[in-house]
């Protein structure tokens, strides 16, 4: 799909609001692209491996929308008609820049995908284990070699980084032929698909973003999966707990847990809306793995209801911990009644194992 990009030139100090504008205006999700410096806690948030240096005027901000063919030219400048009254307001008491409003067209996803592939290469995960996008082979395998294929990754989630890397070490060392498999927060299914691959029994992806599914789904038929060995959802353990509160007690309990800073900053957007229908049409059950690659903030409300998806003697994989938050992670999963099993660090990332 060709989208309308609508762009306002404008400062940092009123980027925020204009965002806030836009989504009162209906067309929520503003990209805003500023060069101001990421600090160390976003950066964590993120998993950005490397300082990120800005450059350009550190005042400059961009806020744009995106517009599907749906939105007319006359709906457009109506857009931007309000946007001009409401940067001339802004303008009685804040810079708002040079307010100058541009609109473009973007690529499709197609192109973005076509372009992502001149960078993402075949990789070797350990002794056994490659990583190989469907466009190109790994030179040197291995006749015992564990091949994961990547054919889309519109979401979070490529192996290469450490937490995944911990989790799939972990994966490897406590995961026995047929058991069940609960990847939490799938993003495109690296960890689920390899889980499958090595024997493991149902697998069941989860994601609050729609696009991971769409992404996982692809993946996973490109490693020749179906959906009797492996599934993929949309849903929010952390919000309404959509796998199936049974009783009003359990809805407001699940209620409370919070999906913390670190999900929100990825895609607030796409989260998926439990008002308009989006749940997880599996029923809850009990695996004898849960695994959780996401993040510290995330990961300490969702050990207060694992232990509800787990098997007596099951294990919970969690990664995507900075190494200041062990601790944290830790106390939470002693608090909901599981036993930690070790710890484990790869650079400035932790993966932390528990049982029930």
């Amino acid at each position: 799909m060709i989208w309308k990009k609508l762009t306002i030139e404008t400062s940092v100090e009123a980027e925020e609001l204009l965002a806030e504008f836009l989504e009162e205006l209906g067309y929520p999700g503003a990209e805003i692209t500023d060069n101001m410096p990421l600090t160390e806690e976003e950066m964590k948030q993120m998993y950005v491996d490397v300082p990120l240096i800005p450059e350009g005027d550190a005042e400059q901000a961009f806020v744009s929308v995106y517009l599907d063919d749906s939105v007319t030219g006359e709906e457009i400048e109506g857009i931007k008609a309000e946007l001009g009254k409401e940067l001339e307001r802004l303008s009685e008491f804040m810079s708002v820049g040079s307010g100058e409003i541009t609109l473009t067209e973007t690529s499709d996803d197609s192109t973005w995908q076509d372009k992502w592939k001149e960078y993402y290469k075949p990789f070797r995960l350990g002794e056994d284990i490659i990583v190989e996008p469907v466009w190109e082979e790994y030179p040197d395998k291995k006749p015992d070699d564990t091949v994961v294929k990547i054919s889309s990754v519109m979401a979070f989630g490529t192996g290469t980084h450490e937490t995944t890397k911990l989790c799939i070490r972990m994966l490897r060392k406590y995961l026995n032929k047929g058991q069940s498999v609960f990847d939490v927060g799938c993003g495109s299914g690296i960890l689920a698909i390899l889980a499958a691959l090595l024997g493991a029994g149902e697998v069941h992806g989860l994601d609050i973003d729609p696009q991971a599914v769409i992404s996982s789904r692809e993946n996973a038929e490109a490693n020749g999966l179906s959906e009797d060995r492996i599934v993929f959802t949309a849903g929010n353990l952390l919000s309404g707990n959509v796998i199936g509160a049974s009783t009003q007690e359990e809805k407001e309990r699940y209620e409370k847990a919070s999906l913390g800073s670190g999900i929100a900053a990825v895609n607030p957007v796409q989260m998926v809306d439990l008002s308009l229908g989006d749940a997880d049409p599996i029923p809850r059950k009990e695996y004898d793995i849960v695994v959780a690659n996401i993040l510290a903030d995330v990961i300490i409300p969702l050990s207060s209801i694992a232990p509800d998806y787990l098997k007596k003697g099951g294990i919970f994989i969690t990664s995507g911990i900075s190494a200041d938050r062990v601790e944290d992670v830790t106390e939470a999963m002693y608090k909901a009644g599981l036993k930690v099993l070790e710890t484990e660090l790869m650079g400035e990332w932790a993966a932390v194992v528990s049982g029930k």
